[in-house]
């Protein structure tokens, strides 16, 4: 299949981005990384990479000192601006702030989409002022996850588009210790939807309340290292 570039792919994505966030899997996600950033946002300056329409971004903009965010879709940006969100144009790789601009950056359901992983990392790394912490995400190949990825048919996104047409990696925890610049080191993990073969198993009336309840149970016991999306906590010296 045809991979499309990142920027077309998500401006046909953010059509309807947001259609299915208000069911049980999606606020699961979200609620999930929230926890995750919060301990480390809290008052701080955040810069958020690849906040798409805003919808994790809004949140900490409420805790932290200053929020800001970057996307390379111009249809996700318009619809993080409409929530009054401060938001940037601009790529991973080639971030437009200052040298330790930021207490805090965190980047969810974005880096396994970018293929130059270890200069995103550098540049996450350098707008990072020293003691401050890097909360990413990314696809965890050592999970049931990547297992359904590879078996299932493709999910589409947008019309005439599916979740194949995009450059997707799963990593590995060394994989991940290995694209890190060796100015940071990981001092936490967690991991999101570590049991649950399928999404479908949160929106069930009674079964999904019992499978959100176990999941959250699990994130940061030795079972999260199995989670579908994998959140590294990684300090500055």
């Amino acid at each position: 299949m045809t991979r499309l570039d990142n920027t077309k792919y998500y401006n046909r994505f953010a059509l309807g981005y947001e259609n299915e966030r208000h069911k049980r899997y999606h606020r699961f996600l979200d609620e999930s990384e929230l926890a995750a950033a919060e301990p480390y946002c809290r008052g701080r300056r955040v810069l958020e990479v690849g906040c798409g329409t805003g919808l994790v971004l809004e949140p900490l903009s409420r805790i932290a000192s200053k929020a800001v965010g970057i996307d390379i879709s111009p249809g996700m940006l318009a619809k993080a601006r409409e929530r009054g969100l401060e938001v940037h144009e601009a790529c991973a790789t080639s971030l437009p702030f200052p040298d330790a601009s930021f207490d805090c950056v965190v980047s969810f359901k974005v880096l396994a989409h970018v293929e130059a992983i270890q200069a995103a990392l550098a540049e996450c790394t350098r707008v990072l002022a020293p003691g401050g912490h890097l909360v990413l995400e990314f696809y965890n190949r050592h999970s049931l996850r990547h297992v359904v990825k590879i078996v299932k048919p493709a999910q589409k996104v947008a019309a005439g588009t599916t979740d194949d047409h995009v450059y997707t990696r799963f990593d590995t925890l060394a994989d991940i210790r290995g694209y890190l610049p060796g100015t940071v080191r990981i001092i936490e993990t967690v991991g999101i939807r570590c049991l649950a073969p399928t999404y479908h198993l949160f929106n069930l009336p009674i079964v999904g309340k019992v499978t959100d309840r176990v999941e959250r149970m699990v994130q940061r016991t030795p079972i999260g290292r199995f989670g579908g999306f994998l959140i590294v906590v990684a300090r500055k010296d």
